[in-house]
């Protein structure tokens, strides 16, 4: 079949275009974007199209990228479409975000095209991967350990983006190219073997060859397997979704716990994967990492946490799992109202404090404490630890530093300086949801005395 016709019938089948798009197509002077470019320019008429072209400068080549740009300028002149170029920062972006250069080049370059769209306007943008593309991607998933979404390769349309070559293989673009004489250039660092893809392109996929001469044909049918059945879990996942998720942020997500004690696997680390990626702040938690969160879900105790690379917690609540890359938040120091109410805004309490001349019942010490009222030097004082605090953990007879008295308890890190602390002068007399101080618990000779009660707040 003509390369016209059946690149409409991948656009018709995969809905690519509506009549009178502007699409903005990614133009880097190389075979499979020179094939597009042409491809579309034909099809405008019968579509209706206002095609623009964008090329990316990555900083990496000068030399080469100045010909190319020229290269580029020069044909999109000839077809009368505009033409536009945009420059990066790959080696900066990777050093700061701790990328490879190709990663740092690939977000970059669709950050590129995303904000030349929005400038111009354009309803698509269309980039010139080929079903090459699409095998090799598959392959790189497949070394990788990925699952059915990374082994169902790249989305023939993805927001606006779209890949009208996805069904056609390189071997056909350069039939194209060199049947009506188009000219290309050549990226001299898709040659290089320094990069995983380019190893995959010029020696693992000629030996493939040798086994299954129609390999990509055979990945790209995979491929498109595993995105429908992938698609239809993430509808099931959607749905689980909806009902799971108790609060979000940029940098945490909050999901009920009681529905996904009874959930499938399959589908609970689907749900925490889509909660991870939908936090900008979770990014870079592997398979391993949803591993240890399901483990969590499954037979965690309320309290249990486990720490995740790049300052991300996983800590199971009472009827919630929170997962976050917030930082913690050090309490501030406040001056408590006796008899009162005082707010602890960073730690989500508030402390409720009345004075009775009634013999105190029994109290936890916990939730819940009592003082010698006239042994205390008002007013009162909350804050968060310091080096060298110690108090006299009630029943214990003796003094104690508190960084012991929390390794002890098995307090988490991250939880330390969260935990309030009330103080008479300089004496802690209670740790706040842990033990109170034996030095200023009511006796016998007791007048007057402080109750204290914490509860917590949203």
């Amino acid at each position: 079949m003509d390369m016209l016709k059946r690149v409409d019938q991948t656009i018709r089948r995969h809905s690519m275009l509506r009549r009178g798009d502007r699409v903005l197509v990614g133009l880097s002077g190389g075979p499979d974007s020179v094939c597009l470019l042409h491809l579309l320019n034909e099809l405008r008429g019968g579509w209706d199209l206002d095609l623009r072209a964008l090329y990316v400068d990555h900083g990496l080549r000068p030399e080469e990228a100045r010909r190319e740009k020229e290269f580029c300028a020069a044909l999109t002149e000839g077809l009368g479409i505009p033409f536009s170029v945009r420059e990066v920062d790959v080696k900066g972006h990777a050093e700061r975000e701790g990328l490879s250069i190709q990663d740092a080049a690939r977000q970059l370059r669709y950050r590129a095209f995303e904000e030349e769209a929005a400038l111009e306007e354009a309803a698509r943008i269309a980039t010139g991967h080929t079903a090459d593309d699409q095998a090799e991607t598959v392959l790189i998933w497949l070394l990788r350990g990925a699952g059915p979404k990374g082994l169902s390769g790249m989305q023939p349309v993805r927001g606006r983006i779209i890949r009208p070559l996805i069904e056609v293989q390189r071997k056909e673009v350069m039939e194209y190219l060199d049947s009506r004489g188009i000219r290309y250039v050549i990226d001299t660092s898709n040659l290089k073997l320094d990069y995983l893809r380019n190893r995959l392109r010029q020696e693992l996929m000629p030996l493939l060859r040798r086994y299954n001469p129609g390999i990509v044909e055979t990945l790209c049918r995979t491929a498109e397997i595993l995105r429908e059945e992938n698609e239809y879990m993430e509808r099931i996942v959607t749905k689980a979704l909806m009902r799971l998720i108790s609060r979000k942020t940029d940098e945490g997500v909050e999901l009920f716990l009681s529905p996904m004690e009874g959930m499938e696997r399959v589908i609970l680390r689907r749900v925490l994967i889509r909660a991870v990626e939908a936090t900008r702040g979770l990014r870079g938690l592997g398979f391993r990492h949803i591993e240890e969160i399901v483990s969590l879900v499954r037979s965690g105790s309320t309290g249990s946490r486990i720490h995740l690379p790049g300052g991300v917690r996983a800590v199971r609540g009472y009827a919630t799992l929170t997962i976050t890359s917030a930082p913690v938040q050090r309490l501030g120091e406040y001056t408590l109202e006796v008899p009162g109410e005082t707010v602890l805004k960073e730690a989500g309490v508030v402390i409720v404090s009345s004075i009775t001349e009634e013999a105190p019942g029994e109290v936890d010490g916990k939730t819940e404490a009592v003082f010698d009222l006239d042994r205390l030097n008002l007013p009162l004082r909350v804050r968060s630890r310091r080096p060298g605090d110690f108090f006299y953990p009630s029943g214990l007879g003796r003094r104690k530093k508190l960084q012991d008295y929390f390794v002890d308890e098995k307090v988490p890190r991250d939880v330390r300086d969260t935990v309030p602390l009330v103080l008479s002068g300089e004496d802690i007399i209670w740790v706040v949801g842990y033990r109170t101080d034996d030095r200023y618990r009511p006796g016998p000779s007791t007048g007057r005395v402080l109750r204290m009660a914490v509860r917590t707040v949203r």
